[in-house]
């Protein structure tokens, strides 16, 4: 992986994105889930 703070902060973003997601399953809100799971983690595809 690269060593630069882009990249760096990138990764803690789909981080906490993915501790959001797990949070909102866990109250069954399965539905905001998959959308925010897929757009925070897509920061690349721009």
């Amino acid at each position: 992986m690269k060593e630069d703070k882009l990249s760096d902060l990138s990764m803690q973003l789909s981080v906490g994105v993915l501790n959001l997601v797990k949070e909102l399953r866990h109250r069954k809100e399965t539905i905001i889930s998959n959308q925010t799971g897929k757009s925070g983690t897509s920061i690349g595809a721009i």
